[in-house]
This record gives structure tokens, sequence and C-alpha cells, in this order.
């Protein structure tokens, strides 16, 4: 089924870049700026089990504080940005995907200059739609932009991320959703939500998505 999507698009945090150790040494810190739970290292594969809302109910955070924390978190990851980096691998995939004439986005909750910090300027110029600092909950309407805006039909697209609010965004907007095995949510949790595709590597990716479109290419 990989030969049929045109439009790739990617989470950002957990599934291109590796930010988990930077938000597992920072969220304690927001802990105690914003009141809410702090976690303790026995706890982090505990929260990768959990969609977002299990999170938020986990670390007793209501939601209206979500943006407040959100901005935040990414104003530190800005002051931090040089200890960001891709997952090996990334910008080769980057590359394959384009050159075999794929079309990449990328819908984020992170901010566009975090995102393109860390793309770097080849990497960055080759995402073609980017629509970042999404609300926890937003992504829906955030693919839904991109969709119009590349003209691509839900059923040749295909979304890429590691977390359940990914899967549940895709799937209202009708988009397949393949899920990225390595990042915050645990592979196990990410397969319960029955993606389409479930990647066990960035190789995985290359795989199934690259190759059969750069045979018939």
């Amino acid at each position: 089924m990989a030969e049929k999507y045109r439009l790739v698009i990617f989470d950002f945090d957990g599934t291109l870049a590796d930010t988990f150790p930077w938000f597992a040494n920072v969220i304690n810190r927001v802990a105690e700026e914003y009141h809410f739970k702090k976690i303790e290292p026995g706890e982090h594969e505990t929260i990768r089990r959990f969609d977002a809302r299990g999170v938020l109910k986990y670390l007793g955070v209501p939601l209206w504080k979500m943006p407040l924390i959100a901005n935040y978190m990414r104003t530190l990851m800005t002051h931090d940005i040089q200890k960001i980096a891709l997952f090996q691998g990334i910008e080769g995939l980057l590359r394959r995907l384009s050159s075999v004439g794929l079309t990449l986005a990328v819908v984020s909750s992170n901010s566009y200059e975090n995102i393109r910090h860390v793309l770097g300027e080849e990497m960055a110029a080759l995402i073609a739609y980017y629509e970042c600092g999404v609300s926890i909950f937003g992504k829906e309407a955030k693919l839904r932009k991109v969709l119009k805006h590349s003209g691509v039909a839900p059923a040749e697209a295909i979304y890429i991320g590691d977390e359940i609010r990914d899967s549940e965004a895709a799937r209202k907007v009708g988009i397949a959703f393949g899920g990225a095995s390595w990042g915050y949510t645990t592979p196990e949790s990410l397969r319960a939500h029955a993606p389409d595709e479930v990647f066990a590597s960035i190789d995985d990716i290359m795989t199934r998505l690259a190759v059969s479109v750069g045979t018939t290419a």
C-alpha cells in the first residue's frame, strides 16, 4: 500500500528529532513553575504508555494550563536548541523521500523556529508545508490545512508520529497514520490504536515508502 502515498506529513518531537532526553531533563523545572506533579526517573516508562489526556491526568495538569506550559517549554527548548538533534538516519530519509517525488510536510506542537534550526537549512528546504505551534489537541485542523494547501487527497497522505493523539488526529481527517516506535509513546500503546503502519525504525520508513515509489518513478 506504500506506493499510494503522495504526501508524507511528519510530527517533529520524538519522530524527526530526539527530544525525549531533553524533555525528561526539564520537565521537573516546568512542574515547579506550573505546580504539577514531578516525575521521578522510574516513571518515564509509565507515562510513555499513556495518551495525552492520560499524561495530563497523571501529572495533575488542568487543560487550561496547557497553552502556558507549551509556550514555556518551547522557550526553554529555544535556549537549549544546540542540545537537540535529529535522529540518526532522518537526513537520509528526507532526502530519499524527496528524491522519489513525495511531498513532505511537518505538523508539530513545536515552534517553526525551533524546527527549522534543528533541521538545518538543507533539510528544512525539503519540507513543503509547515504547521507549527499546534495546541495539544489541535493537530486535526492543521492536518486539514496541509491537505488543502497541497491539493493531495486524504487517501494519498500519511501522518507519521509517535503519540496516540497523532493517530487520533489522522483518523479524524481520514488519512493514514504511521506509528514511529522510537518516540515518546511505547510501540505497544501505538499498536493498540490500530495504526495503518507501525515503523520499527527509520530505515523501515525508507523501505516501505521510498523504495516502492522509487521503483515505479
